[in-house]
């Protein structure tokens, strides 16, 4: 009897949690309703509703020639900018989420993104190497040697990380990410002072921005991502056992090493094919693992998904504010995301409950 009274609480709580994480997940997809709304309406030039809906579905042909110019010029509009930059910054933010919370539940450190492995130093690297050296200059070839490079840098951590004959732990991860880190920022620093062009490529990888001009960056990048989702969400639950400590883990039949290879893919496809699509987006993969785990707690199972809507909504959301305050000019996105994620991070730390693994 006094154990069915016991139980029976408990299941309640885990009734209650369960129901709040549906409603937190269902108020996420509402807000990024929202914000897709705003995104297509939001722009130099601000469009009415109706003007949005229309351009949708109209058939725009050559300026000059149309017999509703107006409705021509806002199809071009939504078409052609507003509806890709909106969907590569829900896919970029996705991606990028996803790949901190790996990074922070891998390295079982609260402050470790994405940049903590090398992936955003390796892209840039390779990006101003393929300026310096092959005299690439148009973004889409940019895409495939940011990849490699991204690619390079995390099998170069990894294999550090695993020398001497040791599995690869987070502290090992650790030093030889922020190595690998140091290194590479130094070498794309000495190559891009030393060519005025491959200077300015840094400057974009640098600031970061969502470029949605062209659906070519969506339809190149979003297969990596996609990929990189699945494996993601399949490593959850080793990824809770890890989190036990090693050792545990293994006890509890666990392949460690095979959980941290799969995580590190996870990893370098997630953050290789986002920094490759709008550059170097600081503080992303940093805050939204701490918000979405105020909200679900400790187990990845619920994590990866709520990091994945939050980091899509919070980078569109940056976009648009981006796109607000510097009429008709634009700020790019990954500075308004650091201007806001800088205080807000501070103030995560100040309420030490949000930085606890």
């Amino acid at each position: 009897m006094s154990t069915t009274m016991a139980v029976a609480p408990e299941r309640a709580s885990g009734f209650s949690v369960r129901r709040k994480r549906l409603i937190g997940l269902a108020v996420l997809c509402a807000a990024i309703v929202v914000a897709v709304v705003a995104s297509l309406l939001i722009g130099a030039n601000t469009l009415s509703p109706s003007l949005v809906w229309h351009g949708l579905w109209h058939r725009y042909i050559g300026e000059g020639t149309a017999p509703d110019p107006q409705l021509n010029e806002a199809a071009i509009v939504v078409q052609t900018q507003r509806v890709p930059r909106t969907i590569l910054a829900l896919i970029v933010g996705s991606a990028l989420g996803v790949g901190g919370a790996l990074m922070q539940g891998h390295t079982r450190n609260p402050i470790a993104d994405p940049g903590l492995l090398g992936i955003t130093q390796g892209a840039a690297l390779a990006v101003v190497i393929a300026i310096f050296l092959g005299g690439v200059t148009a973004p889409i070839q940019f895409i495939w040697f940011a990849f490699i490079g991204a690619a390079i840098a995390s099998v170069v951590v990894f294999g550090l990380s695993s020398l001497g004959g040791t599995a690869a732990s987070p502290l090992t991860l650790i030093l030889a990410g922020t190595g690998v880190t140091f290194f590479l920022s130094a070498m794309t620093s000495a190559v891009a002072l030393a060519d005025s062009q491959s200077l300015d490529a840094l400057r974009f990888w640098n600031a970061g921005a969502v470029k949605g001009d062209s659906y070519d960056i969506i339809l190149t990048t979003t297969p990596f991502i996609l990929v990189g989702l699945v494996l993601a969400f399949a490593n959850a639950p080793a990824l809770n056992l890890l989190n036990l400590g090693d050792d545990v883990a293994r006890g509890l039949g666990q392949n460690v090493t095979a959980a941290r290879v799969l995580g590190l893919l996870a990893v370098t496809l997630l953050a290789g094919a986002g920094t490759a699509a709008c550059g170097s987006i600081a503080f992303l993969g940093l805050v939204v693992p701490h918000v979405a785990r105020y909200l679900t707690g400790p187990d990845h199972r619920w994590l990866l998904p709520y990091s994945a809507l939050a980091g899509g909504l919070l980078l569109l959301v940056a976009d648009i504010v981006g796109r607000m305050v510097a009429r008709p000019g634009e700020l790019e996105a990954g500075i308004v995301v650091a201007l806001v994620g800088a205080p807000c991070f501070v103030f995560l730390v100040w309420w030490r409950r949000a930085v606890r693994l």
